[in-house]
């Protein structure tokens, strides 16, 4: 019974989590405890650690390793800062997420092209496995052909053999963000925040089944219909086909995340928030 309260607990936890996350993801967890202890929540900064690791949520200012990749898998540099990205298929990202459901949560991933913004693949699992990440590879190179560079997080999803080994058989440059690094993969952060406040917090989905088929829905609204600000409100699909009207360029503007820890705590994170909206619209 007690388990069962406790569970059901972190049910709640995690959805105001995920939601508080989605719209301030350079939040850590000492500021998630001050979030929900003002929600009323009497809860401590090691609850939230593991419920943000079993998300596999982390703040996204500059500091120390947030991101576990597994110790015996090789971690790749990070290829993209100061490159400018001019035509489609020339860098494709991904990453996971949260997905909360009414009993229970699923993970969902996704690859983008970075040009166009349109969504390759996704999939969904309710483990973070590395399988179902690799299945989405798959499918997108399958659809669409493979990039020049691929670009993931240090995730031990990302960093197994299995799927780097995909990214290899193919000829794929493969880079990785560095860590703690607030901006290498924006644009799959700033389609994180569409695809929840623009569908999932509004349906309510249920189980895995509502959720897979108003998934298709949405990113199917969102790669055709949906105006992007950033591509000169085109739409992925056009901008994709034609390969006018998109690009990317992440700057490293203010030095690299181990500037030093005064610098750290005084700009990091504001310049987190601040950030994700300028470059990812």
């Amino acid at each position: 019974m007690r388990q069962a309260l406790k569970d059901e607990e972190d049910l709640k936890l995690r959805a105001l989590i995920d939601e508080e996350y989605t719209h301030r993801p350079f939040y850590g967890s000492r500021r998630m405890v001050v979030f929900l202890r003002g929600r009323g929540w009497r809860i401590n900064r090691k609850r939230v650690q593991r419920l943000m690791r079993e998300m596999s949520l982390a703040g996204m200012a500059p500091g120390p390793a947030t991101s576990q990749p597994h110790p015996q898998h090789k971690v790749y540099p990070y290829l993209l800062r100061g490159v400018a990205v001019t035509r489609p298929n020339q860098v494709w990202s991904t990453d996971l997420t949260y997905i909360r459901l009414a009993r229970g949560f699923a993970y969902l991933v996704a690859v983008i092209d970075w040009y166009s913004r349109r969504v390759l693949s996704w999939r969904v699992s309710n483990s973070m496995d590395a399988s179902f990440c690799v299945d989405c590879l798959e499918d997108a190179l399958r659809e669409f052909g493979k990039p020049e560079v691929f670009n993931s997080d240090q995730g031990s999803q990302f960093t197994s053999d299995a799927f780097t080994g995909v990214l290899k058989r193919e000829g794929v440059a493969i880079s990785m963000d560095g860590r703690g690094r607030a901006l290498d993969n924006i644009f799959v952060e700033r389609l994180w925040r569409n695809v929840k406040h623009e569908d999932v917090y509004l349906k309510g989905y249920a189980n895995m089944g509502q959720l897979t088929v108003g998934l298709a829905q949405y990113f199917a609204f969102y790669n055709a219909e949906r105006p992007h600000q950033s591509l000169g409100y085109a739409t992925p699909d056009q901008v994709y086909r034609s390969g006018i009207g998109g690009g990317a360029l992440i700057v490293d503007k203010y030095g690299r995340a181990d500037d030093g820890p005064e610098n750290e705590c005084r700009t990091g994170q504001r310049r987190a928030a601040a950030q994700l909206d300028a470059i990812a619209a």
